[in-house]
């Protein structure tokens, strides 16, 4: 194997492939072998109980973990390594933030800068990570708050917004890079129930506008309603995946159907 994927790829090459991934924390076994493939401009949504190891995958594909075993690509490319002759060679961190530049990533805490304003938050990066000129940022930024229904909010500070707020500022941030692929870690999980919503509709949004995007959630309305692959985590390993109608409409194994009498 290569840095490459293989020739069977060729014609369709998926955005995101990950081959028997495997991750520990000291003893604790959290990844046991996982297999999946994400189609270009396809919406997945990752299931499963807390432990499950749904953010811990997010966080290998983004290299904020670094995985024990297995591979992973996006868009052909193999993520943390450099394969030779067979054998893995560590990235330099250098190598793995320039990498880390085509994913965007949002988390359940919004993390934005709380001395600066929504506008400063989002021109960051773009200024200091991909050298773009301050008017280039700051017309981007302005379209990009445009999209998330923030436009008049650019002066205002994180702590003047709420929590649906600020998770909008935190998507448009990371739209700001131009990433290939979206990941969301529980982007609603830390909101008011009645905020939900407002963050939900700018991710149909991104859905529809062909953006790729894994999706860690128990926002099961929005898995079924919206994504076009459903996969179900239990134990560090995918049981159950496949449309959503199927997995969440006529669920096979038993710990899917465990969790969805629950949730549901």
């Amino acid at each position: 194997m290569t840095n490459e994927l293989s020739p069977q790829y060729a014609n369709e090459l998926p955005m995101v492939v990950a081959k028997n991934v495997h991750k520990s924390f000291g003893h604790n076994e959290v990844l046991k072998g996982i297999d999946m493939e994400v189609p270009r401009g396809s919406v997945v949504s990752l299931l499963g109980a807390s432990g499950s190891g749904k953010s811990t995958f997010l966080r290998c594909i983004n290299s904020l973990e670094k995985i024990d075993g297995g591979r992973i690509w996006i868009d052909g490319e193999l993520v943390g390594y450099k394969e030779k002759n067979g054998k893995l060679h560590d990235m330099t961190e250098a190598e793995i933030t320039k990498q880390r530049i085509r994913t965007g990533m949002v988390f359940q805490q919004f993390n934005l800068f709380a001395h600066m304003t929504v506008l400063e938050n989002i021109i960051e990066a773009p200024i200091n990570v991909l050298g773009r000129t301050r008017k280039e940022a700051i017309t981007r930024a302005r379209e990009l708050l445009e999209r998330v229904g923030l436009a008049s909010h650019h002066g205002h500070y994180p702590m003047q917004l709420s929590g649906g707020q600020q998770q909008r500022v935190a998507i448009a941030r990371a739209l700001a890079m131009d990433p290939e692929i979206m990941l969301f870690d529980e982007p609603t999980s830390a909101l008011d129930p009645e905020l939900v919503g407002e963050v939900l509709d700018v991710m149909r949004g991104l859905a529809d506008s062909g953006m790729t995007m894994i999706v860690v959630t128990h926002e099961i309305g929005f898995a079924r309603e919206v994504c076009d692959q459903v996969a179900f985590l239990h134990d560090g390993q995918v049981v159950e995946q496949g449309k959503p109608v199927d997995v969440i409409g006529n669920p096979q194994h038993e710990r899917t159907q465990s969790f969805l009498s629950k949730v549901l």
